[in-house]
């Protein structure tokens, strides 16, 4: 489980994270809408240590990120840019992704198959990533993500310029990792990812959480028929700063 109490983040003049609050729990994805510069991005990274919030708190499993080393061992985090090292294989970014993690030898190489079976790396897994799709380079940074077995994921954007079938094959991880009961935070501009992935969604504007529900109370909130109308009533046209 997953817990913001009132994060602020601040970039000179701009507040990018205006007080947001949210529960992601276990067994249901979570989805973080809103448009671009809504303050999504900064809010994961907040989350997942790469950035220090300026006030607010921040839980994982009950676990305060004033710990990091605990709560990193219990994150899979999939960021906006993938950071692979174009020189190194598939398998090697995989790998040392779970040596990180302090996984013992035999149990490493044997998750690396399971993630090389479920995403179909199988062609790819030993070339080097430099001349990798944008499709083939997320399943990477996925797999890379989730060797360790984490119970919570973050998810930035996960599908974001992929063809329909890494599109699919994405999908299809984010069910399988509902179905496990772990806890997934689904970060999205794109309403049909959201309408076909998300239990619940937490819609931010302007750095703030504007709505907080499932798709049916977002409708019945705003008196919308459709998820973008109801998008759109919540956000404005300015939604983003």
């Amino acid at each position: 489980m997953i817990r913001t109490e009132n994060l602020q983040k601040r970039f000179g003049t701009v507040k990018a994270v205006d007080g947001v609050s949210f529960t992601a729990p276990d067994g249901i994805v979570t989805g973080l809408l809103g448009p671009n510069g809504a303050g999504k991005t900064t809010t994961l990274r907040m989350i997942y240590g790469l950035m220090k919030p300026d006030a607010g708190a921040i839980s994982i499993d009950n676990t305060s990120v004033t710990d990091p080393l605990l709560v990193q061992s219990r994150l899979g985090v999939l960021p906006d840019q993938s950071g692979l090292y174009p020189r190194l294989t598939a398998r090697e970014h995989i790998r040392y992704f779970g040596q990180l993690q302090g996984l013992a030898a035999d149990e490493l190489e044997s998750r690396i198959e399971q993630w090389v079976r479920i995403l179909d790396l199988k062609s790819v897994i030993d070339r080097r990533v430099g001349g990798f799709s944008h499709g083939e380079r997320t399943k990477v940074a996925m797999a890379r993500a989730l060797v360790h077995d984490p119970q919570n994921i973050l998810l930035d954007e996960p599908t974001n310029g992929l063809d329909v079938m890494s599109t699919r094959a994405v999908r299809d991880v984010i069910r399988h990792l509902r179905e496990q009961g772990k806890c997934i935070l689904f970060s999205s501009h794109v309403m049909q990812e959201v309408s076909a992935l998300c239990d619940r969604i937490v819609v931010i504007g302007k750095g703030r959480v504007v709505a907080d529900g499932t798709a049916e109370d977002l409708l019945a909130m705003t008196g919308k028929e459709t998820l973008e109308d109801a998008f759109v009533n919540l956000v404005g046209e300015g939604g983003a700063e």
